[in-house]
């Protein structure tokens, strides 16, 4: 049970990691961008949202491959 405990803890430990600095990659230049020229704020305010969607939809499937480590990992050991 310890071992399928740090398997799901690893699974989203590191499948946190990658989209975390992709939005933090994504949201600085997008910010400074926004402040350079007001004008286009609004189209690059839709694809970085757009984009911090796709990324979070990573850390989502983590999270679920995570679970199900967690829960139905012990029933496939019996």
């Amino acid at each position: 049970m310890q071992t399928i405990a740090l398997a799901a803890a690893l699974a989203i430990g590191i499948g946190a990691i990658g989209p975390g600095i992709g939005i933090g990659l994504m949201a600085g230049p997008a910010l400074s961008a926004m402040g350079r020229n007001p004008e286009a704020a609004g189209m690059i305010r839709t694809n970085m949202i757009l984009a911090i969607v796709f990324a979070e939809a990573v850390s989502i499937y983590a999270l679920v491959v995570a679970l199900l480590v967690f829960f139905v990992g012990p029933t496939l050991l019996k």
